[in-house]
């Protein structure tokens, strides 16, 4: 199946849900055993490589972010995602949905977002258990950087 099938067909993938483009570079951060595997495949899949490692020096073009209330604290997570973002990237924070271990508020995402100097744009069902929030730099910000 080509990275762009799920266009062709009129079928979003969960990649396509998040942006994801062919070719893009994409850094994994906060993986753990109860990260939703099929959202993982889709999105290896989409940018056409592997996940690149929190260590890694490039620059990235999305930050996948798996947190969960009870991880480190959220506004330094954050932070340290901006670090490797591209001024046009996007930070995806996946948390478990309500109901689910490590639930986080949204108003916890909301206070830590805007200190951590991110803005969020979308919310979506990132898979059966989790959640994911688009975050980005503000334009306003991005030449700051």
């Amino acid at each position: 199946m080509s990275a762009t099938a799920g266009h062709a067909e009129g079928t979003r993938t969960q990649a396509d849900r998040l942006g994801v483009e062919p070719g893009a570079v994409v850094m994994e951060v906060g993986y753990d055993e109860d990260c939703d595997a099929a959202l993982r495949t889709a999105v290896v899949d989409r940018a056409g490589a592997d996940f690149i490692g929190e260590d890694s020096d490039e620059v990235v073009d999305v930050v996948l972010l798996w947190w969960r209330d009870g991880d480190d604290d959220l506004v330094d997570v954050l932070v340290d995602a901006l670090g490797p973002l591209a001024d046009s990237g996007v930070v995806w924070l996946l948390t478990p949905k309500v109901g689910r271990p490590g639930h986080v508020e949204p108003s916890d995402i909301n206070e830590a977002a805007p200190t951590a100097g991110l803005q969020q744009t979308t919310s979506i069902s990132a898979g059966q258990d989790w959640s994911g929030t688009r975050l980005v730099v503000p334009k306003s910000d991005r030449s700051r950087r």
